[in-house]
């Protein structure tokens, strides 16, 4: 084992030579689990949640967040514990039901105030937040999980 060459997957072992820039490859395939050394098991709470007390799955139901990668059925891990930005996919409460849209801070400009709205794909309107429906965000959406079958 005195090469990289020993190694089927190329992966860089020890410290001898200059430290050459990272190679990033991909595959079709898995290697099996046996034989290649470089596969570790993984535990999916830790590399979804990060704040597990404050994290929920929910399913999409509709086609409104197309546009984002949600389709109708996908699983959705919700965290509570995140503070929502400009462009983060919330799970907002609108007239007492659950929603997931984009959060938008508008500008001010042409007629309008600086504010807040909700938007999906573009053949739905956006939800304009005002004071007389103000935005409550029930969770920040981290990850999407699609079903093959």
């Amino acid at each position: 084992m005195d090469s990289p060459d020993d190694f089927a997957d190329g992966a860089p072992v020890g410290r001898d030579g200059p430290a050459a820039p990272p190679v990033r490859r991909t595959s079709s395939a898995f290697g099996t689990p046996g034989i290649d050394s470089t596969v570790r098991r993984h535990d999916l709470n830790d590399v979804f949640i990060r704040h597990q007390d404050a994290t929920f799955m929910m399913r999409a139901a509709g086609s409104d967040m197309r546009g984002d990668g949600i389709d109708d059925g996908d699983t959705l891990l919700v965290d509570r514990a995140l503070t929502a930005q400009h462009g983060s996919v919330v799970i907002a409460v609108v007239d007492g039901e659950l929603r997931v849209r984009r959060l938008e801070r508008t500008g001010a400009g042409r007629g309008r105030r600086a504010g807040v709205r909700l938007v999906a794909d573009a053949t739905v309107a956006p939800i304009e937040i005002t004071e007389e429906a103000p935005l409550e965000v029930w969770g920040v959406v981290t990850t999407v999980i699609k079903s093959l079958l």
